[in-house]
């Protein structure tokens, strides 16, 4: 399933999705900072993705490798989370984040979006769902 987690259990998944999503935030901090912005919320999204994933695991100690997706309201729906009109509609915007920094035919509308304003916006908007799953994620 993935590659060298394989037979972890769902809270060894879990501490691995986290460590995983934390180093990414650093990137994305460290891309942001650097003014490449679209970089910066393509590392955003795999911020949320992890940390979506990494509550999946743990959550579902006999099953915890969730689908193969990118799509953050797809792994929220996995999840059961209750979710806002604004949690979905942010997940929705940063979802978008992973194709249009990912394919060169989506790369260069996307790179005249992410203008130093709408990227401050976006970064808000991922450190905000970050704080809520990560906060799902620790909690007892």
């Amino acid at each position: 399933m993935y590659e060298g987690i394989d037979n972890m259990d769902n809270i060894n998944l879990m501490e691995y999705w986290l460590k995983s999503s934390d180093e990414d935030y650093n990137v994305m901090n460290f891309l942001y900072k650097g003014k490449k912005n679209s970089y910066s919320l393509f590392f955003g999204h795999l911020v949320i993705e992890k940390l979506l994933k990494g509550l999946y695991a743990k959550n579902n100690e006999e099953s915890p490798y969730t689908i193969k997706s990118h799509n953050l309201l797809a792994l929220a729906e996995k999840c059961n989370l209750e979710l806002t009109d604004e949690q979905v509609e942010k997940l929705q915007i940063i979802t978008q984040f992973n194709i249009s920094a990912r394919y060169d035919d989506y790369k260069e509308s996307f790179n005249q979006k992410c203008t130093d304003e709408y990227t401050e916006i976006q970064i808000k908007n991922i450190e905000e769902v970050r704080t809520w799953l990560r906060g799902l994620l620790i909690e007892e």
